[in-house]
């Protein structure tokens, strides 16, 4: 059988290969061709099929592939009968945007997929470069939440946040274009807050920057930030205004070091009781100033409710100003899954938690460790599991607070949650445990997940204190209840 004429432009063919053939038309099937005697084939170490010629639009899903006159140069008999380019072949670079169907030869390259001439693999010859452009739409980095929150530690609080994570110190907008489009301040990678937090009973105010690579390049992060805080509590009204400046650096991906510095003004105002040393002493301004370093090790798989993993936390600070006085603590976090589903929901999770703190003799009372309350000891008021002297709270210097929780969940979409807990620790005026002031109180409680409410769940919890100080003031339930969007 006689194979078919083909017209086709010139190139240059080896002596070894077949004669030219001619183009079919676009609606014309080349045959099959039976098997090639390899004898008549110098360069084929193969008996190799003729390739089926279709019609130049390609049948693969997603890909529109456009024609491309075929002007190639022919130097081995591989990838087609006698030389012959394969059917997928293109001698044009495929259009900007499209994508690049499997196999497809880019070029005046005829190899087809994973098979390379013997020049290219003994490293004679270099593969053809390819121009490719890269066209990539942002992603949203912007966000603008509100929300609002009720607590049994904070009261009444609202958040108005603008959150912006690809920002840029040095591309200030510079016309009315770049503001109303968007394209000033931003394009750098930085990150930049303004949190505002109005509260009945707190109010904090902050602006932050961060920058993830010092100076564009170096493997060092850099956060600035400036607050305004503001706390009613139950002995004295606290006024803080201050800053901090601090660079960080990730050792390994999960080992991190950062060193800081703040800088605050205090100021103590409204006591409800006078006659007290360590409260009469801070009335009026004070200013703080202070140096730290952490070193923290995070393998939690979760930031925000882990369920396996680990947190270990180490300070030490030295604060200098109105009062000179060392400060160092500790903080331990262990999550440990115990079952799961084989979808990987409805995991059960056993945490334990630990926090010890200690402080110098100069440390003022503002500055002191309190316990009770939501976020420390549960089964107690806020800063109900303190010391008190002449009926105020004023805290101490030293810390030590636990607590083991197993998380299950009740529904089957995970939404709720049952919580079983012990919260146990101390916190004394010197650094010391004394078992006659040591808390232990046991617990269930309920978190309610609502995707309309923001991440943070609706928390419930019921604890009933078994060993407590004499002074202490108990509070069986807490409850903390967000909305953010």
């Amino acid at each position: 059988m006689e194979p078919p004429t083909y017209a086709q432009p010139a190139y240059n063919q080896p002596a070894n290969t077949q004669p030219a053939y001619s183009q079919p038309a676009a609606s014309q099937t080349a045959p099959s061709y039976p098997s090639y005697n390899p004898a008549s084939q110098p360069n084929a170490s193969t008996t190799v099929p003729a390739p089926t010629y279709s019609t130049p639009t390609y049948s693969t899903p997603g890909y529109n592939v456009p024609q491309y006159a075929p002007q190639y140069s022919q130097s081995v008999g591989v990838g087609g009968a006698g030389g012959l380019p394969p059917s997928n072949y293109s001698s044009a670079p495929p259009v900007m945007g499209e994508p690049i169907p499997p196999g497809q030869v880019i070029g005046d390259s005829v190899f087809p997929p994973d098979v390379f001439p013997p020049s290219v693999i003994a490293g004679e010859q270099s593969l053809p470069e390819v121009p490719i452009d890269v066209i990539v739409n942002e992603t949203r980095t912007g966000r603008f939440m509100f929300g609002m929150g009720v607590n049994s530690d904070a009261g009444v609080t609202g958040q108005i946040v603008l959150d912006e994570r690809n920002f840029d110190l040095f591309n200030p907008p510079t016309s009315l274009a770049d503001i109303m489009n968007g394209t000033g301040w931003r394009g750098g990678g930085q990150g930049f807050r303004l949190e505002a937090i109005p509260g009945n009973q707190v109010q904090r105010y902050m602006a932050s920057f961060t920058d993830p690579y010092l100076f564009g390049f170096l493997p060092y992060s850099l956060n600035v930030s400036g607050f305004l805080y503001d706390r009613i509590f139950r002995d004295w009204n606290e006024e803080r205004f201050g800053g901090r400046l601090a660079i960080g650096n990730r050792l390994t991906p999960d080992l991190s070091m950062s060193v800081a510095m703040r800088a605050e003004q205090v100021k103590i105002t409204n006591p409800r009781i006078l006659g007290v040393p360590q409260l009469d002493a801070a009335l009026g301004e004070n200013d703080l100033y202070g140096g730290s370093i952490t070193l923290t090790r995070d393998t939690r798989d979760l930031p925000f409710a882990p369920t396996q993993g680990s947190l270990i936390e180490l300070t030490y600070e030295q604060m200098f100003g109105d009062y000179d006085y060392p400060r160092a603590s500790l903080d331990l976090r262990q999550y440990f899954l115990m079952r799961e589903r084989p979808d990987g929901s409805g995991r059960h999770t056993l945490a334990f938690s630990f926090r010890v703190g200690a402080s110098g003799e100069q440390t003022p009372i503002f500055e002191n460790y309190f316990a009770g309350g939501f976020s420390t000891l549960r089964g107690y008021a806020f800063r109900g599991a303190s010391p008190i002297v002449n009926g105020v709270i004023v805290g101490g210097r030293f810390q030590f607070l636990g607590s083991v929780e197993y998380m299950f969940p009740l529904t089957a979409d995970d939404m709720v949650k049952g919580v079983v807990f012990t919260d146990f620790g101390t916190v004394e005026e010197n650094i010391e445990i004394d078992p006659d002031h040591y808390r232990v109180a046991p617990g269930v409680g309920l978190r309610i997940s609502v995707p309309a409410l923001g991440p943070a769940p609706l928390a419930f919890d019921f604890a009933f204190p078994i060993h407590s100080a004499p002074t202490d003031n108990e509070q069986v339930f807490s409850f903390f209840f967000g909305f953010g969007r």
